[in-house]
């Protein structure tokens, strides 16, 4: 997700510093890949990859889910703290950047339009925290990530 990815970038310098590095997975493909790190200059590229399978295998793996597939009981979703600049930037390429395959027929909503996402925290072999998206946009607060991992 866009929003989120950006909300991590002030912390990235003070987790490098401790060891730690922060890795972003999402879908789509490396043409999306590039326009995305050229649209966030200040996101890690060595650190920043894509799903490109049809399966979407990384987010199979990860256990998230779809949207639809569970209802949530409480549903807290934040706008982003965009300026005017970066609401304009953000829907001038929502389109170019969305999980659409290009050969894809749509029928519906693309497949990868549904995926939901999620954060994790890993030491070493052990997930130290989890959160699975149940909607777009419920992502943890990044200081709310750093407590609970013993990294703030």
């Amino acid at each position: 997700c866009w929003t989120y990815a950006n909300a991590w970038v002030p912390e990235i310098p003070r987790l490098s510093s401790k060891g730690v590095s922060v890795t972003f997975v999402s879908i789509g493909d490396g043409e999306k890949l590039t326009k995305f790190l050229e649209l966030n200059p200040d996101l890690p590229k060595d650190r920043c990859f894509v799903d490109e399978s049809r399966t979407f295998d990384v987010y199979e793996a990860a256990g998230f889910g779809k949207i639809g597939d569970t209802k949530p009981a409480d549903i807290n979703i934040k706008p982003p703290g965009f300026s005017f600049g970066q609401w304009f930037s953000y829907l001038s390429n929502v389109a170019a950047l969305a999980p659409i395959r290009k050969d894809e027929p749509l029928r519906g909503p693309p497949e990868g339009v549904l995926r939901l996402g999620g954060t994790f925290v890993l030491d070493g072999g052990d997930v130290v925290y989890a959160h699975s998206e149940e909607l777009p946009g419920t992502s943890p607060e990044v200081k709310d990530v750093l407590a609970d991992a013993k990294l703030a």
